[in-house]
């Protein structure tokens, strides 16, 4: 999964999403101008293979949203969590029409899926997680996430949970260093693994995994292990959906070397896509250099990402009395920094 520049495809990344390697695109916010625009790229971007490429975003809400002029302003997860401490019912209630009203918008723009929810524990003690996770409590964040996916399987979007098995317990930023969490892998199956557990037996259909070393656990981050992806992950937990690795540019993946065998090692330790982003050179050296042959349950799952055919265009949704009953109640709850709760300009948390 590759990004692009700007916000029309060049010649040049025509080509690259086109080479047999590539199977999807992520998008950011520097790749967005309005509604019609995002709807004209995602479009563009479909029909340059058969099947098309998958088109995700990292939609989560907060600080990290990506397309905001012209889409529902959604409050960071926080929000929902400090709701539950005294409304449980009521949490979950406005994490279903969250999820709902966010799908239902990226759906009509032609985006396949965003990478949400975050499952992640709230410790107090994350700057890059903070307020992006839903609670303290494992439980009331599986409620939580299970009623955000509700919605996002009511608008014909898949959800991908991150980052397993949990980012929430240490303060380095993955983007800027290789985080390590020393504790036992019974303190972090106790917590951390909850979410996760519970939320695939609700049918989570991706998971991304943290570039975090757990040395209890491994030596490896989660991202490249495969006691984490195929001992943990997939045998004893039963997760049977699509893993996408986090963005193989960031420095908490610098361990696995180059950005070949950054790939290489976590598509061997159990990955089936591989995300590289805002390096457009590591890009080109990893389509030209990676001898990869995807197995045929790594295509299954990966076609099961694709977003369920959407109906309404953006304006239409936004005349439905579902749609804007869901939006007037997200618009109700959250934003105790006072921001404006509906299409509010900006950027994501990277600005871009």
């Amino acid at each position: 999964m590759l990004d692009i520049l700007g916000t029309e495809l060049t010649a040049e990344e025509r080509e690259k999403l086109t080479h047999p390697l590539t199977g999807g695109v992520i998008l950011f916010s520097r790749n967005y101008q309005s509604p019609g625009h995002l709807l004209a790229l995602t479009s563009a971007i479909h029909a340059l293979r058969t099947p098309p490429l998958l088109i995700a975003v990292d939609q989560e809400g907060g600080r990290v949203q990506r397309f905001r002029e012209g889409f529902t302003r959604i409050p960071p997860m926080r929000e929902l969590g400090r709701i539950w401490d005294r409304h449980p019912h009521q949490a979950k209630i406005l994490a279903h029409k969250t999820g709902y009203v966010l799908a239902s918008e990226l759906r009509a723009c032609g985006v396949d899926f965003s990478f949400a929810p975050v499952l992640d524990v709230d410790y107090g003690q994350s700057g890059v997680i903070g307020d992006r996770a839903f609670h303290r409590d494992p439980q009331a964040i599986a409620e939580m996430a299970h009623g955000l996916m509700l919605g996002f399987k009511q608008a014909g979007m898949a959800s991908v949970g991150k980052h397993f098995p949990g980012h929430g317990f240490i303060r380095a930023d993955s983007h800027l260093e290789v985080p390590l969490d020393g504790r036992d892998f019974a303190d972090i199956e106790m917590d951390d693994l909850v979410p996760f557990r519970q939320m695939i037996d609700f049918g989570l259909a991706g998971i991304m995994p943290a570039h975090v070393i757990y040395p209890k656990v491994d030596s490896l981050p989660a991202g490249f292990s495969r006691i984490w992806l195929k001992h943990i992950l997939r045998r004893d937990m039963g997760f049977d959906g699509a893993l996408f690795s986090d963005d193989l540019s960031m420095a908490g993946a610098a361990v696995a070397g180059g950005i070949v065998e950054r790939a290489e090692a976590a598509l061997g330790a159990g990955c089936d896509m591989a995300l590289v982003c805002n390096d457009p050179a590591a890009a080109e050296r990893l389509l030209d250099k990676l001898r990869w042959q995807m197995p045929a349950v790594s295509v299954a799952r990966l076609v099961r990402m694709h977003g369920r055919p959407h109906p309404e265009s953006l304006v239409r949704l936004h005349e439905q009395a579902d749609f804007v009953n869901a939006v007037h109640a997200v618009a109700g709850f959250g934003f105790s920094s006072g921001e404006l709760p509906l299409q509010a300009g900006g950027a994501g948390d990277d600005g871009q």
